[in-house]
């Protein structure tokens, strides 16, 4: 049997991350760890009691969360798969068999979950969001010839394949760094059309002019930064 863990990083997300964790096809998922990025409200405690591990990510940022997730799993039995979703139930966790599958039949590495193949609510992803997603997967295409659709942050990735990147980016660059250092590595790599609704509450990144601006430069920068020279 294929062990699937699911990282969630999560910021202040108590009116959320409950009907993340219900969502969950536990019948694939070997377990759930809430990277809790210094919630001041009851995310953690939601998370505890809907079943998840829940670690303390005290370094703020998106990245750093993921990390510490990946530390506590790398120290407590890495799975083979490990599949990352937000925790503000914009994506549709019933769908991790979608991202899950083509790893377990050993024709991809990295699986990206994109809105822009799947079906996105009229006003989740909202314009700025739209167009700098566009403007990232069009620049990735003229530096590295592959052509992404979406930096989506729903996706799945085999343990081996993550472990080879050597991820580290604490912030907005996380989802890119994954995908560009996937194709310097020569991963495997294909999107899988997911479904993406309005988030409850208001996004921290695209919610806000200098969230919208400084996750767009980092992004830009990142996808710049490993063009070329070692990774």
């Amino acid at each position: 049997m294929i062990a699937v863990d699911v990282v969630i990083p999560a910021y202040n997300e108590e009116d959320s991350i409950g009907l993340v964790l219900a969502d969950l096809p536990r019948d694939l998922v070997r377990r759930v760890v809430v990277a809790d990025n210094n919630s001041r409200d009851a995310t953690a405690a939601r998370a505890r009691e809907a079943g998840a591990e829940v670690v303390p990510a005290p370094v703020q940022g998106y990245g750093s969360a993921c990390l510490a997730a990946l530390d506590h799993v790398r120290r407590t039995g890495p799975p083979d798969i490990v599949v990352f979703l937000d925790a503000d139930y914009s994506d549709h966790p019933d769908e991790v068999p979608r991202l899950v599958e083509p790893i377990a039949r050993d024709e991809a590495d990295l699986v990206i979950g994109s809105r822009a193949l799947g079906n996105a609510e009229p006003g989740a992803v909202l314009p700025q969001a739209r167009w700098g997603n566009q403007f990232a997967c069009l620049l990735v295409h003229l530096l590295y010839g592959h052509r992404y659709t979406d930096l989506g942050p729903f996706r799945a990735v085999s343990w081996r394949a993550l472990e080879s990147l050597g991820m580290r980016d604490p912030n907005f660059g996380w989802t890119a760094e994954m995908q560009v250092k996937a194709l310097r590595r020569g991963l495997r790599v294909v999107e899988a059309p997911v479904s993406y609704r309005r988030r409850t509450g208001v996004s921290k990144i695209t919610g806000t002019i200098s969230g919208t601006v400084r996750a767009g430069w980092k992004i830009i920068a990142t996808v710049l930064r490993y063009s070329r020279g070692p990774i």
